[in-house]
Parts: structure tokens; C-alpha cells; sequence
């Protein structure tokens, strides 16, 4: 009999690694429950219906899972993700009217689909620990089951599978006495779920405060428009504008990173109006005046171009990595022993570690565009009487177009299958040619006989873009140096999940009354918001500037695709430091309002 060959340390690990998944899935750690309650991995398997997404390697010391919180989202299969490919190369991009870019909200989250979450199942004191998990589990598996009775497969978008980051909402909201739901100003209706809404103002008699962030991304008016189509739609929230990067957007598509400007411009816009929608919520129960001279000590400190507190400060942090899986009652007393605690819950990629960090005035939490990137809640304290919580971002069901949540940024960039069909829908909706400044592969394949026609003039499909920014930009295989069409569609999108591609929907009805938003009163204040100038102001700083635009072509390629997996804190450090530097980049300059056919607003 031949000796079988011994493992070697990578098979060891492989089969050991193996055996870790297999443990957390038969509900050993607390989070076993998935689609039908099947295995699944980070791989491609068609074998399986849910997809983690994130694969972390496991600490060194073994305190905690990494992995416990990761995303997961229902598989598609190898057919389906080929046939969307197919359809990339074969369609042609026709551009659509402004009236398709409006979104109501009950197409979205329509009623009759039952698209509610997960809620905490009943519970008493004398429950076992492991008692309590088995119910909550089964509570989750018909909450699924019932889920995927009312709708037909592949009707949904993609959202959570993972039962441990819907515990960590449960516990963020019982703990919480005003949640702040932080959204995309781009596209806030994708990201703000009717059922959450209702189930913390009727169950929980809680105040539900929306922050609408990034605004410095989007056209004032826009802005306004989607202030007001909320209050119209749920007229007892408190709706306040934010912005971690006031000042102009990015002045080239490849601008590694909005760079500072000059001390006291880069303040965070929006935490004095927070605390006011607070003030209004809890007066007569919290002191808030300690919040109030945090701020203003905060924006001095800005203006002297303090990168951090007083050493004398001090910011309480407190992990919860552990305290979703204990059995703790729901606090019944709002605004405990004169206690603030404001919840901080959205979905992945709208900002709320930014949102947090600038409101803590320092950067505590860290950010990345890769989504998950919150492990688990944790707690920071900005004075003795306010808190913050701070939750994993979640996606909730709903029936928006997968494409159009790619774009939003729920779905790591680095793990798409199928990046094409959404760099397709991109560019249906955006002036994508002047900006990008593509000639079209058949012209570079025939330079001799159509040397006299225009790439405008040629019909594209999504995968004719991809190519060309592959040329454009010189993304080559390793193997057999062709464009690497993948690699250019990754990073396409990642400029528009940044917003140097920027795609902004509109409310209902925006299309008819756009003079009347271009002219609202309330546009000043937007803008002071957002800090925009003046174009002779912008010119006057562009002649006192170096041309900072240095880089060669090959470290702008590393600047604009690092892989999504590294969560370095490369996009913004969320507490107002980061400012967009005029670059000076020929061929590559962006007039944001042009993308968005918003030329008349600037």
C-alpha cells in the first residue's frame, strides 16, 4: 500500500478553516441561521443560497469572530450572472429622461409585499440564554419563509441574511432613546424603510431623527426637494441636513481624496442642527448644555487648525461587542438618570461612522467605502449626559434594482460577479462621455478607416465603457496584456459610489416643479451648508494653489483601485479635516451639476 502523502500547512489550515465554518453553521456560535439553514462560504457555489461576504482572518487571540457580523446575501447563480454579461455586451445604452430618475418610496417598500425586518420575539427572565437564541432563530426562519412566500425569487433586492447584525439592531434600538437613521442625500428613499420607521414611532414610542448626509454630493435644489417629499410622507420627522466635507465636490475624476484647504473651512456641517432636533425631543429631560459647548469648543478648535481636542479631553468608549447575545430588557425609562442616547442605524455606506466622528470631534470610529465595515455597535460618550451607539449598517428587503444598490454602495465592489450591468445603468443616467473623456474600441481597433468619426456619434453598450476605460486608463491582464474590462467596471463604479461619478435621484414630481425648487428660499441655507462659493471666489483660491496634481499615471491607478478589502481609512476621516483640492488634471475636469443635467443650478 502507497504511504498517503502528509498535509501540508496549507491544507491543514484549509481543513481547519473548513471545520470553523461548519461549527458557526450548525448555530454552535449563535449564528447558524441563514436561507433555509444551509451551509454557505465566501466561494461562488452554486450549491448554497447565501453569500458572506468579507471574509476576515480569525484574531490571534481568539477573543471574538471577525466573521461574525459579515454580510450575507442570497447567492445568484453561475446562469444567471453569464446571461446579465451576455446582455452587457449585446445591449446598447440609451439614455433616459430626467422623469425616470424620480423615485417614490412606495415603489420601493410597496405594502402589499410585506417588506418589514426581523423583530426581537417575546421574552421573560426566566428563559434559558441558549432557550432564548433557539427562539429568536425560529422567529427568524419564518420571518424568512414568510418573506419568500409573498415574493417570486429574484423579485427582491439583496439584504441581510445574517441573524447576528439584525440582534445588534435590536439591541441598539432598546437601548436608544432617539435614533438618528443616516441616509444617502443621493438616494434616501432606498435607504430609509417605512416598517423600521413605524416600528420605532408605534412599538418602541421612540423619535426617530433623518439625518441626510453627504449633501455636499447634490445639487441644493435636489436637496430641498427630498427635505420636503419626506415631511410630506411622514409629517412627524425630524429631518436634518449633513455633511462631514463641506466645500466644493471633487474637481477631477481621479482626485485621490478631498484634501484640506485652509484652516476653518473644513468644520463638519449639521451637529448644531442635530442637537437642536434633540433639544426639541428631550426638553426638560437632558441638560444638553454640555453638548452645546462641545460644539462650539469643536468648531474653534477647526478654525485653528487643531487636529485633535485638548489632551485634557477625553472620549469614553465602551465595546458592546457581546451585549446583543445577553438577555436584557428592553429600557422602559427614557432618558435614563438624565442620559442621552442617541442611536445611530442605516444602511452600509451612507456615512455613519462619519456622521459619528464628527459629532465626537474626533475621529474614533474608522471608515472605509467597503461595506460592513462596522463590526459590531459600540458606545462613545460626548458628554456625561449624551452617547452615541453606533450599528452595523443593514439592508433591509426591498424591491429597488439591484444595479441601483450596487451604486449605493451595499455590495463590496471587490466581490461583484457581475460589475457590468451596473456600470450599464450608470451610464444611462449620466453625461458619462464628456466626463470621462472615452474614444469608443472600434475606433481603436479601425483608426485608419473611421478616423473621421466621433466616439458620441457611435452607439455603446456597457461593455464597449468598460473596455474603453480599460484602454483610457491601462488596465491590461497579466497574462495575455488584453483590457482588463473587470478590473475598469470595478472602477467605475467606485467613482460613483465615492461621488466623482455622481448619480443623484430626484422626488416625485421634480421634473414639473424644478423652477420652483431652483428658486425656494430655503436654497441659501443649503448652500451655506454645504460651503460652496462663489465661482470668482474658487477662481481666486485656484491662483493663490500649487497645482498639487503630481502623481503619475501609475499611482493614480493605485489610488483608485486598492482593493476594496482594505479598510484603510482612505476616503475621509469624518470629522471635517478633509477638504477637495482644485486640481488642475487636463482632460479630466467634472462639473458635478453637468453629470446630474443640473447646469442651470450652479
Amino acid at each position: 500500500m502507497p504511504r498517503k502523502k502528509p498535509f501540508s500547512n496549507k491544507q491543514k489550515k484549509k481543513q481547519l478553516q473548513i471545520k470553523r465554518e461548519r461549527k458557526r453553521g450548525t448555530g454552535e456560535t449563535g449564528c447558524g441561521v441563514e436561507l433555509g439553514g444551509q451551509e454557505s462560504d465566501t466561494s461562488d457555489s452554486e450549491t448554497t443560497d447565501v453569500r458572506r461576504i468579507n471574509q476576515q482572518p480569525a484574531s490571534a487571540e481568539g477573543r471574538y469572530d471577525p466573521n461574525r457580523f459579515r454580510l450575507h446575501f442570497e447567492n445568484e447563480s453561475k446562469e444567471e450572472v453569464e446571461k446579465r454579461k451576455k446582455l452587457c455586451m449585446e445591449k446598447l445604452l440609451q439614455p433616459v429622461s430626467d422623469k425616470e430618475l424620480e423615485v417614490n418610496i412606495d415603489d420601493i417598500y410597496p405594502l402589499e409585499k410585506g417588506l418589514g425586518f426581523p423583530q426581537r420575539p417575546p421574552w421573560n427572565y426566566s428563559m434559558a440564554r441558549e432557550v432564548l437564541l433557539r427562539k429568536e432563530e425560529k422567529s427568524y426562519r419564518h420571518y424568512l419563509d414568510d418573506l419568500n412566500y409573498r415574493n417570486l425569487p429574484g423579485s427582491l433586492s439583496h439584504f441581510e441574511h445574517n441573524l447576528e447584525t439584525w440582534r445588534q439592531l435590536w439591541r441598539v434600538l432598546e437601548m436608544s432613546d432617539v435614533i438618528l437613521l443616516i441616509v444617502d442625500i443621493r438616494h434616501p428613499v432606498l435607504q430609509f424603510p417605512p416598517s423600521l420607521y413605524h416600528y420605532i414611532t408605534r412599538e418602541l414610542q421612540k423619535k426617530v431623527v433623518l439625518v441626510l448626509n453627504k449633501i455636499d454630493l447634490c445639487p441644493p435644489p435636489v436637496v430641498i426637494a427630498w427635505k420636503h417629499y419626506m415631511t410630506s410622507q411622514f409629517p412627524h420627522l425630524q429631518i436634518v441636513c449633513f455633511t462631514s466635507h463641506p466645500g466644493q465636490p471633487y474637481s477631477t475624476v481621479l482626485q485621490k481624496k478631498k484634501t484640506r484647504r485652509k484652516a476653518g473651512s473644513s468644520q463638519a456641517g449639521g451637529p448644531i442642527d442635530i442637537l437642536k432636533a434633540c433639544q426639541d425631543i428631550a426638553e426638560g429631560y437632558v441638560d444638553m448644555s454640555s453638548w452645546e459647548l462641545k460644539i462650539q469648543r469643536d468648531s474653534v478648535a477647526e478654525r485653528r487648525d487643531e487636529q485633535q481636542p485638548d489632551e485634557g479631553e477625553s472620549v469614553l468608549m465602551e465595546h458592546q461587542s457581546d451585549s446583543t447575545m445577553e438577555i436584557s430588557s428592553p429600557s422602559q425609562e427614557l432618558y435614563k438618570d438624565g442620559v442621552l442616547t442617541l442611536g445611530c442605524v442605516g444602511f452600509p455606506n451612507v456615512g455613519k461612522s462619519s456622521v459619528i466622528n464628527s459629532l465626537v470631534g474626533r475621529k474614533v470610529v474608522s471608515v472605509s467605502r467597503t461595506p460592513g465595515h462596522t463590526k459590531y455597535f459600540q458606545t462613545y460618550y460626548l458628554t456625561p449626559t449624551v452617547k452615541l451607539c453606533d450599528c452595523p449598517g443593514l439592508v433591509f428587503p426591498s424591491c429597488v434594482n439591484k444595479e441601483l444598490q450596487i451604486l449605493a454602495g451595499i455590495y463590496p465592489v471587490s466581490q461583484l460577479r457581475e460589475p457590468y450591468s451596473s456600470v450599464g445603468y450608470l451610464c444611462e443616467r449620466t453625461s458619462f462621455l464628456s466626463v470621462l473623456k472615452l474614444k469608443h474600441p472600434s475606433l481603436l481597433e479601425n483608426d485608419c478607416r473611421q478616423g473621421d468619426r466621433s466616439s458620441d456619434e457611435l452607439k455603446w453598450t456597457a461593455w464597449d465603457v468598460c473596455e474603453a476605460w480599460a484602454e483610457r486608463r491601462g488596465y491590461k491582464t497579466a497574462k495575455a496584456a488584453r483590457n482588463d474590462v473587470y478590473r475598469a467596471a470595478n472602477s467605475l463604479l467606485r467613482l460613483a459610489i465615492d461621488g466623482r461619478l455622481c448619480l443623484c435621484l430626484r422626488p416625485p414630481g421634480y421634473s414639473c416643479l424644478r423652477e420652483h425648487w431652483e428658486n425656494h428660499p430655503g436654497l441659501p441655507e443649503i448652500v451655506a451648508l454645504q460651503g460652496r462659493r462663489t465661482e470668482q471666489a474658487e477662481e481666486g483660491e485656484r491662483e493663490d494653489e500649487e497645482d498639487g496634481e503630481s502623481s503619475t499615471e501609475s499611482e493614480e491607478e493605485r489610488d483608485r483601485d486598492a482593493d476594496d478589502d482594505e479598510d484603510g481609512d482612505d476616503e475621509d476621516e469624518g470629522f471635517g479635516h478633509p477638504k477637495p483640492k482644485d486640481d488642475k488634471s487636463r482632460g479630466f475636469t467634472v462639473n458635478m451639476y453637468n453629470v446630474l443635467r443640473e447646469n442651470e443650478c450652479e
